[in-house]
C-alpha cells in the first residue's frame, strides 16, 4: 500500500502543472487516478504493479521523467509497464496512433490492462466532458481509433473489455 501512495504522490507532483483538456481544464492527476479506479474497482484487478504503472503511465509522455527514475523509485517492472503504453512524442501525431494499433497486441498483459483502462478512462471524459475545441467528427474518430486500439488487446480482462465496450457505446450519444 505505501509503494502505491508513493505512486501517487510521484504522479501528483510530475502532473501539477498539467491540466486535461476538457472544458473544465480539470486537474491532469484525475487521470491516472481515474485509471487505477477502473482497474481496482470495477475490473477487480489487484495487482500492485499494475495499479502503480496505471498512476505512473503518462510520466514518461508528458513530464520530464525518466524510465531509469520511475525504475529507482518503483522497480524495474513497473517502468517496463510504463514504456510499453508510453507513446515517442518526437513521431508525428498520426504515426504514434497508427504505431499503438500496430503494438497493442504485442505488449505484456498488465500493459495491456493500463491501455485497456486508459481506454476506458479516456472515452468517458469524451463523452461526459470532451475537449472544447473538439467537433463532433474528431470525438467519432477518437472512439473509432480507441476501438481499434483495444481490439488488439482482446482476451486479457473480459471484464473490461466489457466495460470499454459499454463505454464506446456512448458514442452515439456524443453531441
Amino acid at each position: 500500500m505505501n509503494l502505491l501512495i508513493r505512486a501517487a504522490a510521484f504522479a501528483a507532483e510530475k502532473h501539477r502543472n498539467q491540466r486535461r483538456k476538457d472544458a473544465h481544464a480539470s486537474p491532469y492527476i484525475n487521470h491516472p487516478i481515474a485509471l487505477a479506479n477502473v482497474l481496482s474497482n470495477e475490473g477487480d484487478v489487484n495487482d500492485q504493479v499494475v495499479l502503480i504503472a496505471a498512476l505512473l503511465h503518462d510520466t514518461l509522455e508528458d513530464t520530464e521523467t525518466t524510465a531509469a527514475e520511475i525504475e529507482t523509485q518503483f522497480g524495474l517492472e513497473v517502468a517496463q509497464i510504463v514504456q510499453e503504453v508510453t507513446d515517442d512524442k518526437r513521431l508525428p501525431k498520426a504515426e504514434r496512433k497508427r504505431l499503438q494499433i500496430e503494438h497493442a497486441a504485442h505488449i505484456s498483459p498488465q500493459a495491456k490492462l493500463v491501455k485497456l483502462a486508459d481506454k476506458i478512462a479516456n472515452l468517458r471524459d469524451i463523452a461526459n466532458s470532451p475537449p472544447a475545441d473538439w467537433s463532433l467528427e474528431r470525438k467519432r474518430e477518437y472512439f473509432a481509433w480507441s476501438k481499434a486500439v483495444v481490439d488488439q488487446l482482446r482476451g486479457v480482462h473480459s471484464k473490461l473489455e466489457a466495460i470499454f465496450d459499454q463505454a464506446w457505446s456512448a458514442q452515439d450519444q456524443i453531441k
